[in-house]
């Protein structure tokens, strides 16, 4: 019972979250995911699609969507690489920048929502827990 409780209450958390994150999204031009995508990017610009993959844990062609329609609104730019021609380094074009505070903004709002009320020793643990079921489902 206790188990189903938790299973049930997770999902819950997990789609109110997406739906939180949609709308503010929207707000700039962004979509869930894409947001992710950018932030592998602010940390290490010029990496190739398939890093960005691998780090998103995302199929390539849902990475190369994103991609697409990032670049289209020119938030991303995608280059050969010199050394090797077959390769293709994405990077974050100066309109792309100019989302990061936005961004980092929205995040904190959702996790200061989600956290309201929470100590700083309740959240330790919350984490640790969290860490243990990830690992858990690895």
């Amino acid at each position: 019972m206790i188990d189903e409780e938790i299973r049930e209450r997770l999902f819950k958390i997990s789609a109110q979250m997406r739906r939180n994150f949609s709308e503010l999204l929207n707000s700039v031009d962004l979509y869930v995911g894409q947001d992710q995508l950018l932030c592998q990017l602010w940390k290490e610009d010029g990496v190739t699609q398939v890093q960005l993959s691998e780090s998103l844990n995302c199929e390539p062609p849902t990475v190369t969507n994103m991609i697409n329609k990032l670049e289209k609104k020119g938030i991303l730019l995608r280059k050969r690489d010199d050394a090797d021609g077959r390769v293709s380094r994405v990077y974050v074009t100066p309109k792309g920048r100019e989302l990061l505070e936005p961004v980092e903004k929205i995040w904190r709002q959702q996790t200061d929502k989600l956290l309201e009320g929470f100590s700083p020793e309740e959240r330790i643990t919350l984490k640790n827990m969290m860490q243990r079921m990830e690992k858990n489902l690895s």
